[in-house]
């Protein structure tokens, strides 16, 4: 069984930082690329990042570089998003899901969308307070 743990959710003030986790079981890491998501109150289900397990090659939407970074830990199965310079427009339930790299493009600008991915997770919830 497929499964992603995310983690990390919580309050931060305007200017604060947090880290989330996902943790990924039931698949074989290198062959899959991990997104990170965003849903804010009635709005759709946004793409954040996307990481390749194969090599580490990482994606991060425009508006977010500069304070959001990803990383993975293959040996945990593991990715991370670290965020940075946090604004209340960060508030969203963050989601993480997983993509099979047999068509790289689904973790890749361009082709990085929420109907390209595999498998979901459960989400942590991140607010922002001003």
């Amino acid at each position: 069984e497929v499964q992603l743990q995310a983690s990390g959710g919580g309050l931060v003030q305007t200017g604060g930082s947090l880290r989330l986790s996902c943790v990924v079981s039931g698949l074989t890491f290198a062959e899959y690329g991990i997104g990170w998501f965003r849903q804010m109150p009635g709005k759709e289900r946004e793409g954040v990042s996307c990481i390749r397990g194969r090599d580490g090659g990482a994606y991060i939407r425009d508006s977010e570089k500069g304070r959001f970074t990803v990383s993975s830990d293959n040996a945990k199965n593991t990715v991370y998003l670290q965020m940075n310079r946090m604004t209340p427009g960060d508030t969203a339930v963050y989601y993480c899901a997983a993509v099979n790299l047999a068509i790289d493009y689904y973790c890749a600008k361009g082709g990085f969308t929420s109907y390209g991915m595999d498998y979901w997770g459960k989400g942590t919830q991140v607010t922002v307070s001003s």
